[in-house]
Formats: C-alpha cells, structure tokens, sequence
C-alpha cells in the first residue's frame, strides 16, 4: 500500500507561566528559555527527515518553534489561524485555579458535555474546534500528498488530529497526553492512517 504522507506533528515549547497552569487559548505568550531547548533538541531529532514543508498556527508560541525546527531544512513555512489553539472566551490569560474558583458551575457543564461545551463569552467547543482544524488540515493533506510534512501545533489541536487518526471520539481526546515539545508521527495511506509515536 502506497504512503500518501507522513505527518511528524510537534506541540510548541514550554511556555512563560507554565506553572500557573494558565489557559491559553488565543492568547500569545511567549515560550521560555527551556521551551526553546525543548524544540531545539526536537530540531537534531528531525535532522535527517525528508520534510518538504513546515506548518503552524499563527500564534507566536507555534511560529516561533516552527521556526526553530526548520533549522536543518530549506522549506516554506506556513502558519495559519485556523490552526489555533482552542478557544476558550472568558477564561483566556487566567490560570487553572482561576477558573476553578471563578466558574465552578461552568466546569460542571464542561464535566458533563465535554466535546459539545462552551465556555463564557463566546468560547469555542471541542467540537467547534475540530471542524475548524480538520477541514484546513484535510486542505493541507490534499495539497501536500506525496510530501512528508512538519506541523507545529497546540495540545487541544494534536489531540483532535490524532483522534481522528486513530478513530477515537472526541470525548477521548483527553486521554491522549501532550507534553511541551513532543513529537508524534502519523502516516497517511489512501483509505487508512498507522499512528507511529504519540507523546514521544
């Protein structure tokens, strides 16, 4: 069976005020000096691959790693909005806690309608979410077959493309873990997917 593509999708650096444990959303924060270390060390990882292009959202955080793992590849480089983090209105730039003392009846309702929830001023669902990302990436798929290609994304974002990958609900997509810098590897076949590495 033919390879359409393979997909090598990042999630950015550590971020400033990671330890608040803020929700970011759209908000742009800056990464910190570990954050760069982190996509650094992924940049050697990715030396040898054969990527023909670098994708991101337009959020610094995604840019700015984007930028530090085309290091060893002479490659367009494409950030788009569609490919933001999830959006989450009120709750932008507070930390967990926040949110925990501020909209506890709010988490209720996100506890118990996990993909179709939204929070406060005009937030965006999981499910929201995934219509936005999936239908630019099915874009960048079309566009790139045949290509092997990077993307650097959002925790909420890689969750929803390696659901789909994996035909998982979006309600799973929680359990599927994120960290800062990691790197996972998807391959595209005509009718099929093979999830190489999640979290690695």
């Amino acid at each position: 069976m033919d390879k359409l593509m393979r997909l090598y999708m990042a999630r950015h650096g550590q971020i400033v005020g990671y330890e608040r444990i803020p929700v970011c959303g759209h908000t742009d924060v800056l990464t910190t000096e570990v954050g760069k270390m982190q996509l650094e060390h992924l940049a050697e990882r990715l030396r040898l691959a054969d990527i023909r292009a670098i994708y991101s959202s337009d959020l610094q955080r995604s840019v700015k790693g984007a930028q530090i793992l085309a290091r060893y590849h002479d490659v367009p480089l494409y950030s788009l909005p569609e490919l933001r983090e999830l959006y989450f209105g009120d709750w932008e730039g507070l930390a967990l806690a926040e949110v925990r003392q501020r909209f506890p009846h709010e988490l209720e309702k996100r506890k118990a309608e996990p993909v179709d929830y939204r929070p406060p001023g005009n937030g965006e669902s999981v499910r929201q979410l995934s219509g936005r990302v999936m239908a630019c990436f099915q874009n960048i798929l079309e566009n790139q077959k045949g290509d092997d290609i990077l993307f650097v994304g959002h925790g909420a974002v890689n969750r929803v493309i390696l659901c789909d990958a994996l035909g998982l609900d979006l309600s799973r997509m929680f359990h599927l873990k994120q960290d800062y810098g990691c790197l996972n590897i998807i391959d595209y076949y005509a009718d099929s997917t093979q999830v190489n590495l999640v979290n690695g």
